[in-house]
């Protein structure tokens, strides 16, 4: 396995930087996920690790060795594709043990380890079907299981459940965060499914343009993000965002009267958080309820107040309706707020 070192590595195509400046380390054994919006980068960095693009500026460390002149082929990682990338005129067993064949292991030890993996990711019965037999699902444990087989130095996995269906995804994560709870190896992992990199990871740094905005362990992120970025990117529904600013003396928050003299910001809060009753009560926000969403466990309330759609969730019993009046129960210690002008936090 392997630490792995970020200097100052930077990538430019052409004249646009789609890496900057980009400083990190992760542990060995670690389970780390970049996570960001379409084109921030975080599939160019896989492809740095894996040496498919040379960095612009800056130095990839594994283990303290300079990896930047090494050829793919000399680096020890496996990759696990969006695609599966699977061989599709070879059976299972073969798609399995084909790493092995290249290293020329030999066909005793091939079969022995091809059955050990098998038998790990539930693929026995599948051994002698073809990847247009199986389904999206099982395609994915042999994509696995032949990164797997080879116990690299690195796994690099790039948006390896996104094909898959809800239901099958949510299957197919369990089986992965159990699969390195019993394998501890260093897996570099890439999402834009913020749900999906707080389940699995044992750390996160969120990409937004190229630069990690935040990085840190998935509950410290959900709890404490540090750029008004990252509170609207983590957590789902996404954070409600208020303009307005701080009076002085009084130390309180008032929507739609920053002034020069006042700090203006932003204040957020997570809908879970927002407690939404059809009673007035002391301190709530009146909105009207534009839109009702029960989602099984919980019914979510959107409403317009002062011009600003809030969402919430409903207290259990009530049966709010659009055209109805709600009333938003924010409590104070759930406020997150950020400075108006740089989005960085203040509190």
């Amino acid at each position: 396995m392997a630490e792995i070192r970020f200097q100052d590595v930077q990538k430019r195509f052409k004249d646009v930087a789609v890496v900057r400046d980009l400083n990190l380390t992760i542990e060995d054994k670690e389970f780390f996920t970049f996570v960001g919006p379409s084109g921030c980068g975080k599939s160019t960095i896989l492809n740095l690790l894996a040496g498919l693009e040379a960095v612009s500026a800056g130095t990839v460390f594994f283990d303290g060795e300079n990896v930047n002149a090494l050829p793919p082929g000399d680096r020890d990682v496996a990759m696990v594709f969006q695609s599966y990338a699977l061989y599709p005129h070879m059976r299972v067993y073969d798609n399995l043990a084909f790493p092995l064949k290249v290293k020329k292991v030999a066909a005793d030890d091939i079969r022995r380890k091809v059955q050990r993996v098998a038998a790990v990711l539930g693929l026995e019965p599948l051994l002698r079907r073809l990847p247009r037999e199986l389904s999206g699902g099982q395609r994915q444990r042999v994509a696995l299981g032949r990164a797997l087989i080879r116990r690299p130095r690195v796994f690099l996995m790039d948006e390896p459940l996104s094909n898959l269906d809800a239901r099958l995804r949510i299957e197919m994560r369990a089986e992965l965060k159990e699969l390195h709870q019993r394998f501890p190896a260093t897996t570099v992992y890439v999402t834009h499914d913020q749900e999906e990199a707080m389940a699995l990871s044992d750390r996160i740094a969120v990409l937004h343009e190229g630069r990690i905005e935040q990085c840190g362990p998935p509950g410290e992120i959900y709890a404490q993000p540090a750029t008004l970025f990252v509170a609207g990117f983590v957590g789902s529904p996404p954070m409600n965002v208020i303009d307005g600013s701080l009076l002085p003396h009084i130390h309180c928050f008032e929507s739609g009267i920053g002034t020069e003299n006042h700090g203006n910001v932003v204040a957020g809060v997570r809908p879970a958080d927002v407690e939404v009753v059809s009673r007035r009560e002391t301190g709530t926000l009146q909105a009207e309820v534009l839109l009702v969403e029960p989602t099984g466990n919980d019914t979510w309330i959107d409403g317009l107040w002062r011009g600003i759609k809030v969402k919430g969730r409903a207290a259990p019993g009530e049966t709010l309706m659009p055209g109805n009046l709600g009333f938003f129960k924010i409590p104070a210690d759930s406020l997150h707020l950020f400075d108006e002008r740089s989005g960085r936090r203040v509190r």
